[in-house]
C-alpha cells in the first residue's frame, strides 16, 4: 500500500506494514535512505542505511564492522547536518542488518512529593 506523502525522506516512496507483534506500524522505504550512527559519546561514527522506520524503533543496515555497536546505546542521525537524530539501543544484529529501539523518556507514575509546610519556631517548641 503506498502512502501519499508518507515517506520521512524527498523522492522516496514509502509502504505501510506491520511486522508480527511489533508495537508500531513501519514504514518500509522503497529507497534506502542513507544515514550514520554515533557513539553517545561521541567517539566513533558509522555509515548505514535506513531500510524502515517506525514511531518506536528502526531497521538498518550498517556498513563495516557492528564491534561499535556492543556500546548498545548510540545515537541515530537521520539528517546530515545532525540536526534530526534518535537515542537509540541494540535490539537484534542479523549480519548487517541491526533492529534498534528508540530510547524516550519514561514519565514516572509516582505522584510528586507535596512540600511539608514550614514549621513556625514557637509551633516547633511546644511539641
Amino acid at each position: 500500500m503506498l502512502v501519499d506523502g508518507g515517506s520521512p525522506f524527498p523522492g522516496s516512496e514509502a509502504i505501510l506494514m506491520a511486522w508480527g507483534d511489533r508495537k508500531a506500524e513501519r514504514v518500509r522505504l522503497v529507497r534506502k535512505q542513507p544515514v550514520h550512527v554515533m557513539g553517545v559519546d561521541g567517539t566513533w561514527r558509522r555509515s548505514c542505511f535506513l531500510v524502515d522506520i517506525s514511531a518506536t524503533g528502526a531497521k538498518l543496515e550498517v556498513e563495516g564492522s557492528l564491534d561499535v555497536l556492543k556500546s548498545q546505546q548510540f545515537f541515530l542521525i537521520l539528517l546530515a547536518t545532525g540536526n534530526v537524530f534518535r537515542r537509540c539501543e541494540l535490539v537484534r544484529v542479523d549480519g548487517s542488518d541491526v533492529g534498534v529501539r528508540f530510547i524516550t523518556e519514561k514519565k514516572s507514575k509516582a505522584r510528586p512529593i507535596a512540600p511539608r509546610p514550614a514549621i513556625a519556631p514557637t509551633q516547633a517548641r511546644l511539641r
